[in-house]
């Protein structure tokens, strides 16, 4: 009970940090995906089902405010956080090099979707602008961002202080 009121505080501070203060910390309109940051530390930090419900909630944020499909960032969320839990068996809290890597490939895949099926169908081809201007830039900024909220996040959620490793039970 106690990890589900801290997982809503989480989640609607970050998509408030999201919306409001990264917005106007925005460079050349690139501002860093909080959201990703929340799904992917929550998907390896307690597993594949808790990364796909997180992933879901932080996606049907983002549909019912700023989505023009229902579902659609949903579902994205969703996945990241699932493929982010596989990881679950290999995460140490103490290791920060995991949780980087892992949070960069997941913006650079939800980025990557979103263009592919926003803009490559409509046949927008310009991948090599947009890699370039939005997907690398967004993918640096997160990146940058993580080093400070993960740290926040782990430590708001970490149960077992004294070590990284989870007992089968817990799994």
């Amino acid at each position: 009970m106690k990890r589900n009121i801290i997982l809503f505080f989480v989640v609607i501070t970050g998509f408030v940090l999201q919306t409001t203060l990264f917005q106007a910390l925005s460079f050349g309109n690139i501002s860093p995906n909080i959201l990703i940051i929340i799904t992917a530390s929550y998907g390896f930090m307690f597993g594949k089902h808790y990364g796909m419900t997180v992933g879901f909630i932080c996606g049907l944020l983002t549909d019912i405010f700023y989505g023009d499909v229902l579902g659609f960032y949903a579902l994205v969320y969703l996945y990241i956080g699932a493929a982010n839990g596989f990881f679950h068996s290999i995460f140490f809290q103490e290791d920060i090099k995991l949780p980087l890597l892992l949070i960069a490939i997941s913006d650079f895949c939800y980025s990557f979707v979103c263009y592919v099926l926003l803009y490559l169908l409509r046949c927008r081809f310009h991948i090599v602008f947009y890699l370039k201007n939005v997907i690398v830039p967004e993918m640096v900024y997160t990146i940058f961002v993580t080093v400070f909220l993960y740290p926040c996040i782990l430590l708001l959620n970490w149960t077992r202080a004294d070590t990284g490793y989870h007992s089968q039970q817990e799994r």
